[in-house]
């Protein structure tokens, strides 16, 4: 066996699982590294503390002597944590998080030394940052980026370091970040429901776009991880054949959870714990060594930042636990990957649930409303949405059987879509008393019973009601939720502005009743977003001819499903409710095709790497012992050999096919990668990559995995499925 994997294998068979124990409730020490309100109220001043709520309630804006004020009590509170440093934690077009550190030490004119951080480091700071993409906005010699201060996300305590959550934005204005576009859509959508809300409670004053986000990932011993380089360089293991035992037999799923793993958890949720990050479910998954956790449901700007900063606790926990993990959507070919459901709904600051039944007629209209809204939001713009969860590694996931297809629909389950078809006979203009009479009580007012037993047993439905909120399944496990978030909101504010335009016009021009109107329109919504509910499985051909007859779209790679960004009726629906504009559009679509190119780029490389490296040396050894063994034979039997050498002479021809193939499928991929590397229109070289350069990784895959099958376990180099997926 090589001595890599044999070492690796050896060290993760002789680990110790390590416990991490913190005494007292959860409760008592939540949050305890986040200036939150209670450390506001201790470390301000009450103007400052009031100054800080207005700008995270009502988004006022501290003016430089409260923002001294602010930064004083928030320095004092780190200082007393431990906190030696500070930073403006944002979140490039990356994916990822970012930060730069400087020191709270400081020298005054006579060179004493002392602690110093200002409004001036709080509200703003200029990290340069110039190798971060932009998509163009930004040229090498005016590459000035700034961070601003995100005062409804609280500062935290990581480390020694007090991380203040920003925007980033170049220094012509244009966002460079996942942030900005977020917090608009999510004042847009603010806005239009308060709008909508107010037909049925005139007390609400605000609403607010709540996310309940679920972590899928996978944890591999990190001595096995690496030994892959495919795994160290792209998150997923290019090669690699299936085990014997897979997951067929769901044994794993909500098993009991493996030692080492749950003592993972346990120093996970308790560093989750302190930064506030309210972390409650945790269970195996389908797969071999896939686990999945979840949070309670927050506001969705802080549970965007709530994943972000759990994705790198992840990391930093498995490190210390000996464990990789891996956030890739496709991880391992064969098994179930790894996806980040997003769970949405919208909550008045009077306490409802707008997605929620409640217990009279008129709350169960206000449900309907915002229910057939999103309906109808998304049949109109799925295509947008669509594209808000493109990426290269997501591409391997979607439409992989546990997986939601790359067809957007919506589930919402037969009583629901009864209750739409009664709804689609409303009577046009004014409704008799009788009418009105029977869709209150017996139409809208039975909804909460008929929603009792409705669970969505749809488990791959890409967009599904699931009893008081819509869950939008396609969201990679890698992926940030922002832009998801960001899309979905903003489509919402555009078609609850619509939605109030409308009824306002019933109501003024048809001289309708308030009832009367919302009945008429949704009516209408009901009829026209039919196309998008689907009920039944995404997999089958049928549902695909269906679905075009239908004209839905389904755009299974990413370039195709970013094409949608570049049209102008999405770039007019960005600007109208001032989301993005234009210059940033494009910039994003720009940047989303480069990291495509660049991932599919990586995984190329590597696949040669793998095939020079450690594939045919592998193969060849093996090949040479057989040849020694015949050679050897021949020398004893002399012609008669053939009888005693026949199935080594048969392993050798096939070894030597396989290479034979493997090595050309490689260099016809190397070559088609430099062509498409000399190709200045960014679009062609993404379509290139899509469709050339990764139409050659089935084939080298393919024949890698049949020589590792044939070939003797003591020869092959490279960590193997039963091994990755199973030791625990």
């Amino acid at each position: 066996m090589s001595k890599i994997r044999y070492e690796a294998i050896q060290e993760s068979y002789n680990r110790e699982k390590i416990a991490d124990r913190h005494e007292g409730r959860r409760s008592e020490f939540f949050g305890s590294h986040v200036f939150n309100e209670s450390r506001m109220r201790q470390f301000l001043t009450k103007e400052a503390f009031e100054s800080v709520k207005g700008a995270m309630n009502s988004g006022n804006k501290i003016d430089r002597k409260m923002a001294d004020q602010v930064a004083e009590g928030m320095k004092s509170w780190a200082i007393s944590m431990g906190a030696t440093h500070y930073t403006h934690w944002f979140q490039p077009l990356t994916g990822a998080t970012a930060e730069k550190h400087d020191a709270f030490f400081d020298m005054d004119y006579d060179g004493r030394a002392l602690e110093k951080f200002g409004g001036g480091q709080l509200v703003q700071q200029e990290p340069d940052a110039s190798s971060f993409p932009s998509g163009g906005i930004r040229n090498t010699f005016e590459a000035r980026g700034y961070t601003a201060w995100d005062p409804t996300s609280p500062a935290f305590l990581y480390g020694d370091t007090l991380c203040i959550p920003t925007i980033f934005v170049a220094y012509t204005g244009e966002a460079l970040d996942n942030k900005a576009p977020l917090l608009r859509a999510l004042s847009a959508v603010d806005e239009a429901a308060t709008a909508v809300a107010k037909y049925f409670d005139k007390n609400v004053s605000k609403v607010t776009a709540t996310l309940g986000w679920e972590q899928e990932y996978f944890l591999v011993d990190k001595a096995l991880a690496n030994s892959r380089p495919d795994l160290l360089l792209t998150g997923r293991t290019l090669v690699g054949h299936l085990a014997a035992k897979g997951q067929q037999l769901d044994d794993h799923y909500f098993g009991v959870i493996p030692k080492r793993a749950l003592e993972f958890m346990k120093s996970l949720e308790l560093e989750c714990m302190k930064l506030g990050i309210p972390v409650k479910t945790r269970h195996n998954e389908v797969a071999p060594n896939q686990f999945e956790l979840a949070p309670v449901f927050e506001e969705a700007n802080l549970a965007v930042d709530h994943n972000l900063l759990l994705m790198d606790v992840m990391d930093k926990v498995a490190d210390r636990h000996n464990f990789k993990v891996l956030f890739h959507e496709k991880p391992f070919a064969g098994i179930n990957g790894s996806g980040k459901h997003n769970n949405w709904s919208l909550a008045t600051d009077t306490g409802t649930n707008l997605l929620s039944p409640g217990s009279t007629p008129m709350k169960n209209l206000q449900f309907l409303t915002f229910f057939v809204n999103t309906i109808k939001a998304v049949d109109s713009y799925e295509e947008l949405l669509r594209s808000s969860i493109a990426s290269a590694s997501n591409d391997h996931r979607l439409g992989a059987n546990e997986a939601p297809p790359a067809i957007l629909s919506i589930f919402i389950g037969t009583q629901l879509s009864a209750v739409l078809d009664e709804l689609e006979g409303v009577s046009q203009g004014k409704l008799s008393p009788e009418e009105k009479t029977e869709l209150k009580l017996n139409v809208v007012g039975k909804i909460p019973d008929v929603l009792l037993d409705n669970t969505d047993r749809n488990r791959t439905s890409p967009f599904a009601f699931t009893g008081n909120k819509f869950e939008m399944r396609g969201v990679g496990s890698k992926s940030s939720c922002a832009r998801p978030m960001t899309i979905l909101n903003m489509i919402m504010a555009k078609q609850l502005r619509l939605f109030k335009k409308e009824v306002d016009s019933l109501i003024k021009k048809k001289k309708l009743k308030k009832d009367e109107a919302i009945f008429n329109v949704l009516r209408e919504y009901i009829k026209s977003s039919k196309r998008i509910r689907f009920d039944g499985d995404g997999y089958s051909e049928e549902w695909e001819k269906e679905a075009e007859r239908r004209k839905l779209s389904n755009n299974k790679t990413t370039p195709a499903a970013l094409e949608v960004l570049t049209r102008q009726e999405t770039l007019d629906l960005f600007d109208e409710i001032g989301v993005m504009s234009e210059t940033e559009v494009r910039a994003r679509h720009e940047v989303e095709l480069e990291t495509y190119i660049f991932q599919i780029q990586i995984e190329g490389r590597v696949f040669t790497e793998l095939v020079y490296n450690n594939i045919i040396p592998s193969a060849v050894e093996y090949q040479n012992k057989l040849i020694r063994n015949v050679t050897g034979l021949k020398e004893i039997y002399g012609a008669a050999h053939k009888k005693v050498t026949e199935g080594q002479l048969e392993i050798i021809e096939k070894i030597g096919e396989h290479i034979t193939e493997l090595k050309k499928h490689t260099d016809a991929m190397t070559d088609a990668r430099r062509r498409a590397n000399t190709m200045e229109d960014i679009h062609k070289k993404a379509d290139a990559y899509c469709n050339t350069v990764r139409g050659y990784f089935d084939d080298i895959r393919y024949h890698s995995d049949r020589l590792e099958r044939i070939i003797e376990d003591k020869s092959w180099s490279l960590a193997k499925y039963r091994e990755l997926l199973f030791t625990r």
